[in-house]
């Protein structure tokens, strides 16, 4: 049983990393019984653990809902996610092996090059770099409890990000900022890294709220 909760377990939580889930979609629990081919036991206690680290939500009459913030909940979960991948980037300005290096190297190359040839054209693209570039950057931290923690932050605002690189201009900035973050790591300027990541993460008040607006 254990296994099988694990398995919807982790299909949710890469429907939402891959932007097949958006907040406020309802999660059926027949829906998942069908397609993984188990009971009702093992979607219910993958409830509980999605609502526990506060991705679902269990409203009246809809069942599970995937967590939709309010701009109230957004700043507050931001100002958070933001210091803890700041703090990600400044361990792995100390910590980060030659091969985590080589690999965030590529990745930033592939961020600038992709924003060179498409320029604004597919942000679905660019986010999947994105995701890897940050992901990087926080296993380089060497603290699995850290990466564990930034991942469950940002599933809750990954739909955002995603639909900030549809702006003019934004993957662009986003790839420029991604090469002056991996410079300072790789340089193991720790307090710089810190703080250009975590200016990298914030989003202002309107742009939030423009955000929200766009994902209704």
């Amino acid at each position: 049983m254990a296994g099988q909760t694990e398995q919807v377990l982790n299909a949710v939580l890469a429907d939402i990393d891959a932007g097949r889930l958006d907040p406020g979609d309802v999660l059926e629990e027949a829906a998942l019984m069908a397609r993984h081919d188990v009971s009702r036991t093992p979607v219910r206690e993958a409830f509980i653990q999605l609502e526990t680290v506060g991705l679902i939500r269990r409203l009246p009459r809809k069942g599970a809902v995937l967590f939709k913030p309010t701009l109230e909940e957004f700043l507050a979960i931001l100002e958070v996610h933001a210091r803890l991948e700041g703090q990600a980037a400044g361990l792995a300005a100390r910590r980060m092996s030659s091969a985590q290096a080589a690999e965030l190297e590529a990745v930033v190359s592939a961020c600038e090059a992709h924003a060179r040839d498409n320029g604004d054209d597919d942000p679905y693209g660019y986010y999947r770099l994105n995701l890897r570039f940050h992901e990087l950057v926080a296993l380089g931290a060497g603290n699995p409890y850290l990466v564990d923690l930034i991942k469950t932050h940002a599933r809750k605002l990954l739909a955002y990000y995603r639909a900030r690189y549809r702006y003019p201009g934004s993957i662009g900035t986003s790839a420029r900022e991604h090469r002056e973050i991996a410079t300072l790591i790789l340089d193991h300027k720790r307090e710089e890294a810190e703080e250009r990541m975590t200016r990298h993460v914030q989003f202002d008040q309107v742009t939030v709220m423009d955000l929200l607006a766009a994902l209704g």
